[in-house]
């Protein structure tokens, strides 16, 4: 069965709430003009509850099915991204250095389709939990909605959920079973030396040269404390310190990030970086703090979900389109919080090659969008079937 003809159907209205999403972009928790438009459409497809305000912005709405079942989660995230737009699209932007450079606007209108073809037909026996999420790129609104309770105030069983993807052709699906994104991590090193004239180095404590050999040392925890197998990224993004040519400057700065997908290299990682940190200190006679911030945790797909949403992705794209076992992707995504929560799948959606997500001129496919919707609606009818014969 390809895209639903009901939902095809739906493809010139889900691209103007598409549109009109990036004509807006919000930032983080901070989505008011967002998530009103979203709860007006949401009120006119007609869903059964609607409960607003969680994780501020954030929304779910629930769709009963014609009998009674297991409850399902679909997210879609709603916020964008602090980037001056350069698409030179119709439906550019029209808020200065703020863009949808990740496809969030796509994400929310493929699932709006799909709630307006379930509310519509209502061809299942359960409920499905629609939610709309804030705060993905910065502040972890899926941390923040699975804290404030969602799984169980809604009761929900099962999640799913989709992103673009720009580098696999328009309509095709990719996903793996296990760990599929990383977690990501930050640091900030702050050195603390002794600052004076550049002339007499003997009488300054030199975060300069101190942080250039942490720089170059923490370069060598994946090569000398981990397996090449361990999959795991340590990206030193900045060094900071000084002001001008003649004088040594009293602080310096090193931040990064760290990606991984176990909790054992992470830990790992952390160990080093602070032994590292300690001893290039006392070798160097500077104060160093490392300040290792965990973000996102990997997005690690379940067994059972992954091998059901696939058999619904090729249902919808064909098999041929359908990749069920991505090679991991260094990206991090909030979504991991609610596959900690509850079983469940995260996939990818192709939408043709073009800018890569987070790039000033990178636009969501709009004809994509009754392929996502159509994958949404058909999971929710084969996992909650009216005679009870469920997929998974």
């Amino acid at each position: 069965m390809p895209v639903l003809n009901r939902i095809a159907g739906y493809a010139a209205e889900m691209a103007e709430w598409r549109r009109w999403l990036h004509r807006n972009p919000e930032l983080g928790f901070d989505l008011p003009r967002t998530s009103r438009f979203v709860a007006e459409r949401l009120r006119e497809i007609g869903v059964d509850e609607l409960h607003e305000g969680i994780a501020q912005t954030g929304m779910v709405a629930l769709i009963h099915g014609r009998k009674a079942g297991p409850v399902i989660g679909l997210r879609a995230d709603m916020d964008a991204l602090p980037i001056h737009e350069e698409t030179g699209a119709a439906h550019t932007s029209e808020t200065e250095g703020k863009m949808h450079a990740c496809g969030h606007d796509g994400h929310t209108a493929m699932l709006l389709g799909a709630a307006k073809y379930l509310a519509e037909t209502r061809r299942f026996a359960g409920t499905v939990a629609l939610i709309f999420q804030p705060a993905e790129e910065m502040g972890g609104g899926g941390q923040v909605m699975c804290r404030e309770g969602i799984m169980e105030r809604f009761g929900i069983g099962r999640v799913f959920g989709l992103h673009t993807s720009p580098d696999m052709p328009a309509g095709s699906f990719a996903t793996r079973s296990g760990p599929l994104l990383a977690g990501v991590d930050d640091f900030r090193i702050t050195l603390r030396g002794v600052g004076g004239h550049a002339g007499w180095p003997e009488a300054c404590a030199d975060p300069v040269a101190a942080a250039v050999q942490l720089a170059s040392a923490l370069n060598t925890v994946l090569a000398r404390n981990l397996s090449a197998f361990d999959n795991v990224v340590l990206s030193v993004t900045q060094i900071r310190a000084g002001s001008t040519s003649n004088v040594v400057p009293a602080d310096g700065l090193v931040t990064g990030t760290v990606r991984s997908f176990s909790q054992e290299a992470q830990a790992l990682v952390k160990r080093r970086m602070q032994e590292i940190c300690d001893g290039i200190a006392a070798a160097m006679g500077v104060k160093i703090a490392l300040d290792y911030r965990e973000e996102y945790p990997a997005t690690v797909n379940h067994a059972a979900e992954t091998a059901f949403a696939v058999e619904v992705a090729r249902e919808v794209a064909g098999a041929g389109n359908v990749d069920p076992d991505r090679a991991m992707v260094m990206g991090a995504e909030d979504f991991s919080f609610m596959l900690e929560a509850r079983p469940g799948a995260f996939l990818f959606l192709g939408q043709g090659e073009g800018p890569r997500c987070h790039h000033p001129a990178f636009d969501f496919n709009d004809e994509v969008a009754p392929v996502g919707a159509s994958f949404f609606a058909r999971l929710i009818e084969r996992a909650l079937p009216l005679d009870g014969q469920a997929g998974a």
